[in-house]
Order: structure tokens, then sequence, then C-alpha cells
């Protein structure tokens, strides 16, 4: 039920890059396909925001990352996920990432407070093994 709470809020952000299947955004990061959104956290029930531990609010964002193998059957890949959010003040916020896992599926969430308006430029650090990349994205946001 969650993953399916997951992939729904994959609909509800613009493409900016590639789009999968279900309106979300992906970059192809060398071995692996990085899904990003970045969304209100009111957009989430009640109900699925305390299952994962989330505060639900007009002024903060969720960011959801998922890595997959960039090979057949796209498996999910375990990682490391760290990185910031800078808005056009200058003001940098640390992203503090969790790692849900449901089954096969693997989702790192963090949460972001912004203002009215403000457009956040991410830089996202993936690693696992030996392996590393950067994914960079912007998001604009509006207060409910």
């Amino acid at each position: 039920m969650k993953s399916l709470i997951i992939a729904l809020m994959m609909l509800l952000a613009p493409a900016a890059f590639a789009q999968d299947e279900q309106g979300g955004q992906f970059k192809d990061l060398g071995p692996w396909e990085v899904h990003y959104i970045a969304f209100p956290s009111t957009f989430v029930q009640p109900t699925i925001a305390k299952a994962y531990g989330l505060i639900r609010s007009g002024n903060k964002a969720i960011v959801n990352i998922s890595i997959l193998a960039d090979k057949p059957g796209k498996p999910a890949v375990k990682a490391r996920v760290a990185g910031s959010a800078k808005n056009l003040l200058g003001k940098t916020v640390q992203l503090e990432f969790k790692e849900v896992v449901e089954g096969e599926a693997i989702y790192y969430l963090a949460q972001l407070d912004y203002d009215d308006e403000d457009i956040f430029r991410f830089d996202i650090e993936i690693s696992e093994g030996k392996q590393s990349r950067k994914l960079t994205f912007s998001q604009k946001f509006y207060v409910e």
C-alpha cells in the first residue's frame, strides 16, 4: 500500500528532464537510474506521513530519491544518499535522508522547510561501494 502511495506521489512533479512511467523525474547516472521528486508534505495523507515519520506542514517539502541499477529488471540499489538544498538567497540546508525499505523497493526521504515561491537547487551525492555520482535539480515551492 505504501509503495503505491510513493508511486502516486511521483505523479505530482512536473518533468524537468526525463519522465518515468508515473510522471516523475529521473536521470541516468552511469550505473544507476535515479528517480527523484520534491513536493509539499501536505500532498501526503496524515496516516501515511505518520507511518514514515514525516511532518505535514504548508511550508515543508518531502524529497524522495530512489536508485535503480541500470541492468535488466532494474533492481533497487541500497546506497548512501546525502546532500543539501540551497535557495536563491544563499540559504543552504543539509538534508537528512532516511532509508525506507518496502519489499524490493528502497526510498530515501528527507524534509525541507521553505518560504513561498522559494526555488531550491538540490545537490545530492549518491554512493554505493566504489561508485559515486552527483544528482542536481531545482524545484520551486509555494506555501499553502
